[in-house]
């Protein structure tokens, strides 16, 4: 059986960048300090604006692997903890870097040149979610094709993005391309609307910015019929726990039977080809007896530091006495190979 940590993340660095080509490289982000040395802080100088660097690193983990300097170090380090396969996800696109769609564009460009080249050194053990460019539809599916050529396995989405709801139309061409290249959208705890961002400015950890508004996603999904409208489409919704499921799934019921419509929650994800991520602190049982096991799966949140990090997250799972072998298993490998295609 191979372990899959279906939620990994990598802190970008300036060779992240080095992919931006010709008039490319005005763009590239920079690395600068506190200017009054008051802090150890280091941010990110996106497109005129700070965005801070230095926060939410994991330090359990080592600096040449969770920066990917050192591609067989983060390959020891997951053999250490028992993984086989991580899917990687980024850090500095959690939150909305630019209005610009050129700026956008080139930072999508050299991120995923960038992990392909990570992904050569590591082949079948380092997959990667693509980041597109969202403010540029035109330019989604060639991009995300050359991705998935390169090793990607999913592609990266916020719970929101671009002021809009996910379930608007402007987002149907992506979720075309998704489909038509077999790559799900992998909806992670972040938000790309500055609307929200700057809303929730003030809220230091993130959790209605962040987390919340993939739960809303989720539910504004099945309401405005996205697995009907593109049948083939593979959505996960990943880093806010799966405590959230069997609550969003009663309210679904109800709405489901106002409109004269019966819901059989215990088959929608499977019937939605919906997956959520889930954690050990979770009481699995009872999310398994509402929502199924064919559609968990889990992830270590690895290079980070916040409340999902769990780097023994799949072992935890495994050893769980609550659950039996067969759902364990599941979670930790067949349901994460289905969503990524492994």
């Amino acid at each position: 059986m191979l372990r899959i940590d279906a939620d990994a993340h990598v802190l970008e660095t300036e060779k992240t960048w080095e992919y931006m080509e010709g008039a490319e490289r005005k763009f590239r982000p920079q690395v600068v300090g506190a200017h009054d040395g008051s802090s150890d802080d280091e941010y990110w100088l996106v497109d005129g604006t700070l965005r801070l660097k230095s926060r939410n690193v994991g330090k359990n983990t080592p600096l040449a692997s969770r920066e990917l300097r050192d591609v067989g170090a983060r390959l020891k380090h997951m053999d250490e903890l028992g993984v086989d396969v991580q899917v990687i996800f980024p850090t500095i696109f959690i939150i909305p870097l630019t209005p610009r769609p050129e700026i956008e564009l080139a930072l999508c460009r050299s991120y995923n040149r960038w992990m392909a080249d990570n992904w050569r050194q590591a082949k079948d053990r380092l997959r990667w979610v693509a980041v597109l460019p969202l403010l540029s539809m035109d330019r989604v599916y060639d991009e995300a094709r050359l991705a998935k050529e390169n090793g990607a396995a999913g592609i990266f989405l916020r719970g929101s993005e671009c002021d809009l709801l996910l379930s608007d139309s402007y987002f149907f061409p992506l979720y075309d391309a998704a489909s038509r290249l077999d790559l799900p959208i992998c909806i992670h705890s972040a938000t790309g609307s500055p609307i929200l961002f700057n809303y929730f400015k003030y809220e230091t950890i993130g959790f209605s910015k962040f987390k919340l508004v993939l739960v809303g996603a989720f539910h504004n999904m099945i309401m405005d019929g996205i697995p009907e409208r593109f049948p083939r489409l593979k959505v996960a919704f990943l880093e806010v726990s799966a405590q959230w499921l069997p609550y969003v799934l009663a309210d679904l019921a109800k709405r489901y039977h106002l409109q004269g419509r019966e819901l059989n929650k215990k088959e929608l994800l499977r019937e939605s080809r919906f997956y959520v991520g889930c954690e050990t602190s979770d009481d699995l049982p009872y999310i398994v007896e509402h929502a199924g096991d064919d559609n968990l799966v889990v992830g270590t949140d690895y290079g980070h530091a916040d409340s999902a990090t769990e780097l023994l997250a799949l072992r935890g799972v495994l050893e769980d006495k609550r659950l039996g072998a067969p759902v364990a298993n599941k979670i930790v490998g067949a349901n994460a190979r289905a969503l990524y295609g492994l």
